[in-house]
């Protein structure tokens, strides 16, 4: 099949389509009214076996057929053994019609004969398949380009994997499934597989998710004229692509080749050079050890760290896949996916930056022996963005000015005979609305409460407190308490 680096390889030709060209005057005669062509060939030989590649249409004005009734079989036996898809005999100047023998033999051995009138060269009919070649072709590759721009700008979504998929259902207009190497479903768009194709989809991502080296990195079958493919994520830790099309062609291999080497990067788990260390670092504090003790193991003495928490902006709930699509965004394989909230942890002096599709909050650097502080800031920040609608908030340390005037030790005695009264809810309460000056709704969308909640908890501190909150005085101290 012809092939080229710049695109997939050039579809067939079908042979309705030639015949569809009525200024060269085709009339199929004998055989099937279906097949592929990819070449156009002119031979006289009495065999041309030996120089047939499959899929020609090979052109013969039967020159050396001079008894047909004895040659005509064996010289169509032998062009179906070399994989030819159609024959063209050509009327006159050696035969005034179509031997019948040649007819009796395509239809008895499957071969597509066409009538080539007088009046139309053999290179008129390789120039209009050479032109319905390079049409297919550009069809092709128009349609493989949109492919990869609809699967790109699916990969870049806050859900890329589920919206991978379901671009690439959509290109094919088939069914694709995302297999775990036991056969599990990750995810899955088109509509549910039958019972009977799942079944054997599923056998497909086993055969490329096999243990065995070297693994076939993908796989094919038919059911009930259903095309099946699987293809191996590599680095994906066993994951599988399975395909279930109404067609084979090349445009097909080459838009799942592009969908698997995205879901691959969507997918992998993105582990660093000192990923040894932070593992050795889990155990240690799963068996007890504290921050400080397994702070060596994680990164460089007075290395920072910074919180992220995150939520999707449409609101769903983040699945793993997402939630390790973003800290791949994020630059971290450290990543925790909750209920509604995704956290990751960032390694560095660089801080996190907004990410399309999601809702951030991040805390201010720190070393690892202070990550719970930093957790919690990391949780307000994200209250703060979602309450201003901004992609993302960073904690303010609010280390300088006037408040590092004040010896740290005396500045922590008053606040905690100053806010003394208040139970956490409520300080909690009274510090994101002042950090919010004071409105209502945005400190109702920050902690999700309703804003009349909202109004008692400040109500009841003013009471506790005994204070004005109205006095901007009063805010400004109670600001620095909290801080």
């Amino acid at each position: 099949m012809p092939d080229s680096p710049a695109g997939p390889p050039t579809p067939p030709i079908p042979l309705t389509e030639l015949l569809a060209r009525e200024e060269l005057g085709l009339r199929r005669i004998a055989g099937p009214d279906r097949a592929d062509l990819l070449w156009v060939h002119t031979s006289e030989m009495a065999d041309p076996y030996p120089y047939l590649l499959g899929g020609e249409l090979l052109l013969s004005a039967g020159v050396l057929l001079t008894d047909a009734e004895t040659d005509a079989d064996t010289y169509v036996a032998r062009l179906v053994e070399a994989g030819a898809a159609a024959l063209g005999f050509g009327v006159a100047p050696v035969h005034d019609t179509v031997p019948e023998a040649l007819v009796e033999a395509c239809d008895r051995h499957g071969l597509p004969l066409l009538e080539v009138p007088p009046g139309t060269p053999f290179t008129a009919i390789a120039r209009a398949v050479w032109r319905l070649m390079a049409e297919a072709r550009h069809r092709e590759l128009r349609r493989v380009t949109r492919a990869q721009q609809a699967l790109a700008a699916a990969a870049a979504r806050p859900d890329p994997v589920p919206a991978v998929l379901h671009q690439l259902a959509v290109q094919l207009e088939g069914r694709v499934v995302l297999l775990t190497a036991e056969g599990g479903e990750l995810h899955a768009a088109g509509g549910p597989p039958p019972r009977e194709e799942r079944a054997a989809l599923v056998q497909l991502s086993r055969v490329v998710s096999t243990d065995r080296r070297p693994s076939p990195a993908s796989a094919t079958d038919t059911l009930d004229g259903t095309q099946l493919a699987a293809y191996a994520l590599d680095g994906s830790q066993g994951l599988a692509l399975a395909l279930a099309t109404p067609r084979r062609d090349p445009g097909v291999h080459t838009v799942a080749g592009i969908a698997v080497v995205l879901l691959a990067l969507l997918t992998a788990p993105h582990q660093g050079a000192d990923a040894a260390g932070r593992s050795a670092a889990l155990v240690r504090v799963l068996l007890g050890a504290s921050p400080q003790e397994v702070a060596p193991l994680l990164a460089d003495d007075g290395a920072l760290w910074t919180v992220v928490h995150a939520r999707r902006a449409d609101g769903r709930a983040p699945d793993r896949l997402t939630a390790g699509a973003l800290g791949a965004s994020l630059g971290s394989p450290l990543v925790d996916a909750g209920r509604d909230t995704v956290r990751v942890l960032l390694a560095g002096p660089g801080g996190a930056t907004a990410q399309t599709g999601w809702i951030l909050g991040a805390s201010a650097p720190c070393p690892v022996t202070a990550l719970p502080a930093a957790d919690t800031e990391a949780a307000r920040a994200l209250g703060r963005a979602e309450a201003t609608r901004a992609p993302l908030a960073t904690h303010r340390t609010g280390t300088g000015g006037l408040a590092a005037l004040i010896p740290a030790d005396l500045a922590e005695a008053h606040a905690r005979v100053l806010l003394a009264p208040l139970t956490e809810p409520l300080a909690e309460t009274l510090r994101c609305w002042l950090s919010l000056h004071g409105s209502w709704d945005r400190t109702a969308v920050a902690l999700s409460i309703h804003r009349n909640t909202v109004r008692q908890r400040i109500a009841r501190c003013a009471t506790l407190l005994e204070t004005d909150l109205d006095d901007m005085d009063v805010r400004t101290e109670l600001w620095v308490a909290l801080r």
